[in-house]
């Protein structure tokens, strides 16, 4: 049983617009509709939206789409975006963890995701991509065997963690359950006062369960579209397709 959790709350500052960032469209498609319908096609049965900037109107939006909608009244991190959807995740199956501006995500590998998940056993498996220029995006740090240690934030790695290519994108396959419990662990003791999602990662990897990533072969497929010029960069890839 696979569920989806998929966060859509965010304005999109930089997109210059007044519209939710999920609701801009990519051929023709608001990418809040792309994104639920590779979550069916990975094979989610349920699926809920965390929304918040002017949520009336992704509401609108997807009204005959048959999601659970759930609110973010203040935007205090991606845990606690997820932790909104605590009820919904509960402990059954596993859960998938999308973005509302990744509409080139394709159902087919968020499928192969969740069965390298299945085939591994893992507590948490993590969605990444091997790129020529990481900067600005998560690392995924390994042992000298391959074996997942850590995600680091661009800004808190070492040097030699800044020559790692392999980066997070932002998306996950949970056991359900764990995730449940790891999330009613999380703090937001840091700096900006907010809930890691990554977080749930360590809890879930030092109650001894499996984590590990696995890379998607097409690197645009985890493009996040945060202003004009990526939506135009999705909309040629689309095109393309």
């Amino acid at each position: 049983m696979l569920k989806t959790v998929i966060l859509a709350a965010g304005k999109g500052t930089r997109m210059e617009s007044d519209l939710p960032k999920v609701l801009h469209k990519v051929c023709n498609k608001s990418m809040i509709k792309h994104v639920i319908d590779n979550a069916r096609e990975a094979g989610a049965t349920d699926i809920c939206v965390i929304v918040g900037y002017k949520g009336d109107l992704v509401r609108e939006e997807i009204k005959d789409e048959n999601v659970t909608i759930v609110e973010q009244h203040e935007q205090l991190g991606t845990g606690h975006a997820v932790k909104r959807a605590a009820d919904f995740i509960g402990n059954d199956g596993d859960t998938l963890i999308l973005c509302g501006d990744t509409p080139l995500i394709k159902g087919e590998t968020l499928k192969a995701l969740y069965d390298t998940h299945k085939k591994e056993e893992n507590g948490v498996t993590v969605l990444s991509a091997v790129l020529d220029d990481p900067k600005g995006y998560g690392r995924i740090i390994r042992d000298e065997n391959g074996d997942f240690i850590k995600i680091t934030e661009d800004k808190d790695c070492t040097d030699e963690e800044r020559l790692t290519r392999e980066i997070n994108s932002g998306m996950y396959v949970f056991n359900s359950a764990d995730l449940s419990r790891s999330l009613s662990l999380l703090k937001n003791d840091n700096v900006q006062g907010e809930y890691y999602l990554t977080d749930t990662i360590y809890i879930i990897k030092d109650s001894g369960k499996k984590v590990n990533a696995t890379a998607v072969k097409d690197t645009d497929e985890i493009l996040g579209v945060n202003t004009k010029a990526q939506l135009e960069i999705a909309e040629e890839i689309m095109s393309r397709r």
